[in-house]
């Protein structure tokens, strides 16, 4: 039996990921304000993977020897350079309420990427059934402006399209864990994953030029180390303490909360668009992932927590 303190810290801890990760969004929109988009991740995860790795060995803890590396280094281009780094992108030109709305749906990827991997869990009547609800439900989240025409709509497109493949890398990245992931230090293996996820991020502002491009301000510097800080080391450290000790369908539910607070601070703070449409979409959406999660297949809450463990 879990002690009381030790119980209410870890959902406290809880509460930290529901909040803290529902804030990123919004900070990585912010950044991008002077940031390009590959620096914003490159740098934010090279930072944090950097400080992360040297707390741990201060404390004396042995980080992934070599032998993990190459595990690892492919989780971090999955997970941190084509998921968080596909999320960066569509910020560009995807308001940030939507994109969390929209990323809220990996489950929908992860279900079906499961399915058609080799002994993967095969879906049951109840997963279809989550899957067309939580699609039409992100057909009426962005419809209007995929079909508004013109370059706004042709950049909408983008991110849309940005959204999805980097709900595949998390997909790709939790079913590789799954399957491949061995008993390492957690926060020793994530460091090590945030490092590698920004130096591809790195090799891709590079190849773009956009150190030469980059530019701070007070608001973006001030977002860019937030995220640093509170959406990587913070919470990350929390989320894992929280799955150590509070059920993973417990944990997974900071799934459904972090969009609530990435539409409202979006809509407070960003004069992002808001209205029924957003809230019934989302509702739809939620349906389906829940749908999916609890009947579709066995073990998809365990998946679906590990799919946003490096943000």
């Amino acid at each position: 039996m879990i002690p009381r303190d030790q119980h209410r810290r870890a959902y406290l801890a809880w509460l930290a990921v529901c909040v803290i990760w529902g804030t990123t969004y919004l900070g990585i929109r912010v950044a991008l304000e002077t940031i390009p988009p590959a620096t914003v991740g490159a740098l934010r995860y090279i930072v944090a993977g950097g400080a992360l790795a040297i707390m741990l060995r201060l404390r004396g803890e042995r980080l992934p020897g070599p032998s993990h590396w190459r595990g690892l280094a492919l989780l971090g281009f999955l997970m941190i350079a084509i998921g968080n780094g596909g999320v960066i992108w569509a910020e560009q030109w995807v308001p940030s309420g939507i994109a969390a709305v929209v990323i809220a749906s990996s489950p929908f990827w992860m279900t079906g990427l499961e399915a058609a991997l080799p002994g993967g869990e095969r879906l049951r009547v109840q997963g279809v059934v989550g899957l067309v609800i939580g699609f039409l439900g992100i057909l009426m989240l962005v419809w209007p402006e995929l079909t508004a025409g013109g370059e706004l709509g042709r950049q909408f497109l983008v991110g849309v399209i940005a959204l999805q493949l980097a709900e595949i890398g998390w997909a790709l990245g939790s079913s590789y864990s799954r399957r491949h992931a061995r008993e390492e230090n957690a926060l020793g293996a994530a460091a090590l994953q945030m490092l590698f996820g920004g130096l591809f991020l790195g090799v891709v502002a590079t190849l773009r030029g956009e150190w030469a491009e980059l530019t701070f301000t007070a608001r973006s510097a001030f977002a860019e180390v937030y995220l640093i800080v509170f959406g990587s080391l913070v919470g990350y450290t929390a989320y894992v303490y929280a799955l150590k000790h509070l059920p993973v369908s417990t944990v997974s539910l900071y799934a459904y909360i972090n969009p609530v607070i990435a539409v409202v601070l979006g809509t407070l703070l960003l004069g992002e668009p808001f209205g029924w449409r957003v809230v019934l979409a989302a509702a739809v959406i939620f349906a389906g992932v829940a749908v999916v999660r609890f009947t579709g297949r066995a073990g998809t809450a365990a998946g679906a927590t590990r799919t946003r463990a490096a943000a």
